[in-house]
């Protein structure tokens, strides 16, 4: 299945390749040069087309659990500062995504939408320290009514992102492991975890986007 966010994106380079193989026969004759723009076209195409996939997944819902908000690489355990919501200590997981990676991002955990706030910002390489408070983001915070306890998680642009696209809003429902985004083309979440939380992840492991457990409340 291919996300909604890539539509245009997908008809843009439609109308690109086919105009590009349809100029070069005004050209060129030259069958191998033909037959190679065709073949780099449909590599580019397939690229494209595998980056805005959308598989179904199968979340463990799981009060006590908080589930990895993407697919990625766990490139960060650390205990840090959180400014902007909490403005206290937190512990940070935080995961990249490369551009072969599936870039749709879901909830953590279930609950109500206490804090949503785009931030335009810069573009630094999304495994940059500074990634996390420069770079176009989102900040979204979940209160989980169960435990009484809140997760932040940030949606942060990479260097060849410029879209961060979040569909949370402040006061309504979140459900574990639902779609609540899509980051366009390398990126990186954050998420920021109350300290004391068991963490089931080590630097280096590959998370599954609303599938892996990445950390369990105490």
């Amino acid at each position: 299945m291919i996300h909604k966010e890539g539509f245009a994106t997908i008809f843009i380079v439609t109308l690109v390749l086919v105009g590009m193989n349809w100029g070069l026969t005004f050209i060129t004759t030259n069958e191998l040069i033909v037959g190679l723009l065709m073949l780099a076209s449909v590599v580019v195409f397939g690229i494209v087309l595998q980056f805005f996939r959308n598989p179904s997944r199968n979340t463990p819902i799981n009060a006590n659990d908080i589930i990895a908000p993407c697919d990625g690489k766990v490139v960060v355990i650390e205990e840090v500062e959180e400014p902007e919501y909490f403005k206290d200590k937190r512990i940070q997981v935080s995961i990249f995504m490369n551009p072969f990676n599936v870039h749709v991002n879901r909830n953590p955990i279930s609950g109500t939408v206490k804090y949503s706030k785009y931030h335009p910002g810069k573009y630094l390489v999304a495994w940059h320290p500074k990634s996390s408070t420069e770079n176009e983001r989102t900040t979204i915070v979940i209160e989980q009514p169960e435990k009484k306890q809140e997760v932040l998680f940030r949606q942060i642009a990479g260097a060849m992102a410029r879209r961060v696209v979040n569909y949370s809003k402040e006061g309504q429902p979140a459900m574990q492991g639902a779609e609540m985004g899509f980051i366009k083309f390398g990126s990186r979440v954050d998420l920021f975890l109350p300290i004391g939380t068991q963490i089931k992840v080590k630097l280096g492991d590959k998370t599954v986007g609303g599938e892996s457990v990445v950390a369990s409340f105490t």
